[in-house]
């Protein structure tokens, strides 16, 4: 198979009439789909916001639009209306991690952490919930999904330039929240 065959674009097409193909683009994208989804709503939701997301994607499939060799921002653009309809779970879940410092995803990686990192992590997390949904999606696309500005901006449905301002505010929120935390030592 040639590069070109094995794009994401050319998978999507493939699968419209080999529907099993769409396998290919689950097993490329999931496992980072997962974590970013878990980052925003904790792991309990994570499997089951996933499934939803590729169970979209394969229904819309023959709307992708095959100039883009990359689903990547489709596809997150996708789960992020998802996670849109458990903002408030999102918010609750940040609530919880600012109060108990405990995040399941990274505790699970990590049996230690540093008290400077979980006191960053409580208050990144609280300016988290503060920060407006679209502001946070931009930043979360950005830092969690290793997203480009035009990734984002494809994936939510935006211009650039709003891509831009949306994270210009929620970066000075974050640091602003951040430098009101005390720092201990």
């Amino acid at each position: 198979m040639t590069t070109e065959e094995c794009t994401d674009a050319a998978v999507i097409l493939r699968s419209r009439s080999d529907p099993e193909c769409f396998a290919l683009l689950f097993d490329r994208h999931a496992p980072a789909l997962r974590r970013y989804v878990a980052r925003r709503l904790g792991p309990s939701l994570a499997d089951d916001v996933v499934a939803d997301a590729f169970l979209v994607a394969f229904r819309r499939r023959a709307r992708y639009d095959p100039a883009h060799p990359d689903a990547r921002p489709w596809l997150y653009g996708i789960a992020a209306r998802l996670v849109g309809r458990h903002r408030r779970a999102e918010v609750r879940f940040y609530q919880a991690l600012a109060r108990t410092g405990v995040d399941e995803v990274v505790a699970s990686c990590s049996d230690r952490v540093d008290e400077q990192v979980t006191a960053t992590q409580v208050g990144l997390a609280a300016a988290l919930a503060d920060i407006s949904p679209g502001d946070r999606e931009v930043l979360l696309l950005i830092a969690w999904a290793d997203m480009s500005y035009d990734e984002v901006a494809r994936a939510l449905g935006i211009p650039i330039g709003t891509v831009r301002s949306r994270l210009h505010r929620a970066r000075t929120r974050t640091r602003l929240a951040l430098r009101e935390e005390p720092i201990d030592g």
